[in-house]
């Protein structure tokens, strides 16, 4: 008797560019299959919230999605903070870096990456 594993909708999407920059890195660092990208927030940054990406192991509380063949954790409680978020990858003259753009920020900074609710 096989269980069957649902995973539910992603709260976030990633762009093409976010999605192909992360492979590059997750090959780049060489990282194993037991870790996935964390995508959260943590309080902190100029506008009082900043958000969190990187390449994580799962931890109790947190919820996993598949977003274009990438393991992504999210703990529960960062869902309400996130859900409906793009974060893109943009690799131009002026910037280079992930952005995020959180239809849930009352109030973002200057530099992109700090809200506040």
């Amino acid at each position: 008797m096989s269980t069957a594993v649902e995973i539910a909708p992603a709260p976030v999407t990633l762009t093409e560019g976010a999605v192909k920059e992360l492979y590059k890195l997750r090959d780049q660092q060489e990282i194993g299959e037991d870790f996935g990208l964390r995508i959260g927030v943590e309080g902190g940054g100029c506008s009082g919230m900043s958000y969190v990406l990187g390449f994580d192991q799962k931890k109790d509380g947190d919820q996993e999605f598949l977003i274009e063949g990438l393991r992504v954790f999210m703990n529960k409680a960062h869902g309400m903070y996130l859900l409906g978020m793009e974060i893109n990858f943009q690799d131009g003259l002026n910037a280079r870096g992930f952005t995020f753009d959180n239809p849930n920020a009352a109030k973002t900074c200057g530099c992109g990456t700090s809200f506040s609710v």
